[in-house]
């Protein structure tokens, strides 16, 4: 189920029209090749969670958000559409069923060369409907 999370939330960012128009990339793992702003699911990780009737699994997942220039606020843009988009992901999927969609943190960071990494960091659990 983790794999097909990280495959939904990444086909789920992509679709967006703002995001679409505002990024170059969004992928799993870090695309070297794309310029910033980027969008990567960077780690993730599960747990059991299943019960006595269905297979279940917690996954807690990572995106980062590269961007560039000094100003914070046009990455504080694109990481609040970013937890806007997430937070409309539909509970049905396919094989699954996300019965939790929890934001735990994020944390900002400024890099070299006028780079601005935000990493935000979720917690889904899942349960197997096929």
């Amino acid at each position: 189920m983790e794999s097909a999370l990280r495959s939904t939330l990444v086909a789920w960012l992509r679709a967006d029209p703002i995001l679409a128009d505002l990024v170059n990339a969004i992928g799993e793992e870090g695309p070297a090749a794309a310029s910033p702003p980027r969008i990567a699911i960077v780690a993730s990780a599960s747990a059991d969670w299943s019960n006595k009737s269905h297979a279940g699994r917690e996954i807690r997942l990572a995106l980062e958000l590269v961007g560039r220039g000094d100003d914070p606020a046009e990455t504080g843009v694109l990481a609040a559409r970013i937890e806007q988009r997430i937070a409309t992901l539909a509970p049905q999927q396919a094989g699954y069923r996300v019965v939790v969609t929890q934001f735990l943190r994020s944390r900002v960071e400024r890099r070299a060369r006028s780079m601005r990494a935000v990493l935000l960091e979720y917690r889904f659990l899942l349960i197997e409907t096929e």
